[in-house]
């Protein structure tokens, strides 16, 4: 409750900003300043219920409006960046007027009003349209299908196919429709093994634990397994929520490792915390790797790439990834560079392989601009 009081003076305080750079900067005329003023209150309203939703409120009534707070957070996104682009352009506007008006000081102030009054119109419509277009892709993951070239992979394993899942984020925008749309597509490419690698929620067990049951419908020869991402501890306590993937048929991996055999060869799935993950549950990658014979090619599911540089280390042949959703909305993706080693795709930390993918879900706003959602089949294929 806290959090969200604090989360909901925040959007008080910007909801009055954009009251004053919409209505008051441009000097709106009645009746719609009023109008205006009325929809950025409700939307606040909405964008309130929808951080609250999945933990302080029941997603039973609160998913519908919450789902229009988010998406009025993803207009508010591109609202405040292309405000404050307005503002920094604006000296150089007020010089150009007064070039042009300088013997007419009411002709400059006319000319800046309607400048001012076209580029907020701009931004407004550039917004809602980024926005918009953003929703419209975020609802809709697809199948993306990637070869995947790896030295030590025993000949019994070339053409695995591995389906790849993560970020899912059930609870304040998505429910149990959208994870059985993700199961459906998983599925329907009929993988040998499912790879889970977090955030599939944001909210209790209790009240979002129900929105990830079509799970248990997930196909695989080899097996369905997963580990724990940063949200999953943030609503709840994490180990609950491993808890319940395990009664829907998926082998969580905590700080430990499995043997898969095919055909008599045999690989190892590592799994490990996710790397800010709270006491007791630390990510610890010698406790996942302890037993394992280096021999024996192995496979980590670890939420955030940045656990690739201690994996390379330790001799990991592979590492499964998520968590950056691929920047989810641009521009974020140039920050997310500053704290992760790959954003999305395929790279090479070392001697590991690492894939990262852009998640099926999306966090806060359900909107996705860039990086459209993925569900990923990795092919391994054996390099000589």
């Amino acid at each position: 409750m806290t959090t969200l009081l604090a989360f909901s003076v925040f959007l008080a305080l910007l909801t009055w900003w954009l009251h004053r750079r919409l209505v008051r900067a441009t000097r709106m005329p009645r009746p719609w300043s009023t109008i205006v003023d009325v929809v950025l209150v409700a939307l606040w309203v909405l964008a309130t219920i929808g951080v609250g939703s999945g933990d302080v409120f029941d997603p039973a009534w609160a998913r519908f409006p919450g789902y229009l707070g988010w998406v009025w957070l993803g207009i508010g996104f591109y609202l405040v960046l292309g405000l404050v682009l307005v503002l920094l352009l604006s000296p150089a506007t007020r010089l150009v007027g007064r070039l042009r008006h300088a013997d007419n000081g009411e002709r400059v102030d006319l000319s800046r009003r309607r400048s001012l009054r076209l580029a907020t119109a701009l931004v407004v419509v550039g917004a809602v349209g980024a926005a918009g277009f953003g929703a419209s892709a975020a609802a809709r993951p697809r199948i993306v299908q990637v070869r995947v070239p790896l030295r030590r992979l025993p000949v019994e394993f070339d053409g695995v196919r591995v389906a790849l899942v993560s970020d899912l984020h059930v609870g304040p925008a998505r429910g149990v429709g959208f994870t059985r749309q993700a199961v459906d597509l998983v599925n329907s490419e009929k993988p040998d093994l499912v790879a889970i690698v977090g955030d599939l929620v944001d909210g209790t067990v209790a009240k979002v634990a129900p929105d990830l049951e079509p799970l248990a419908d997930l196909e695989a020869p080899l097996g369905v397994f997963g580990v724990s991402g940063n949200h999953e501890f943030y609503a709840d306590d994490g180990g609950r929520w491993l808890d319940v993937w395990d009664r829907l048929g998926i082998r969580t991996l905590r700080n430990e490792h499995t043997t898969i055999t095919r055909a008599g060869a045999a690989i190892d799935i590592a799994g490990v915390h996710d790397y800010t993950s709270p006491d007791p549950y630390k990510p610890d990658l010698h406790a996942a790797l302890s037993g394992h014979d280096p021999s024996t090619f192995v496979v980590l599911l670890a939420h955030e790439p940045r656990q690739v540089l201690e994996a390379s280390d330790l001799g990991v042949d592979l590492q499964l990834s998520g968590h950056t959703h691929g920047g989810q909305m641009w521009p974020v993706r140039y920050l997310v560079t500053l704290q992760q080693p790959s954003v999305s795709g395929l790279d090479r930390i070392g001697d590991t392989v690492l894939y990262t993918t852009r998640g099926v879900g999306a966090w806060g706003p359900p909107v996705r601009v860039g990086a459209p959602p993925e569900i990923t089949i990795l092919e391994l294929v054996r390099e000589d």
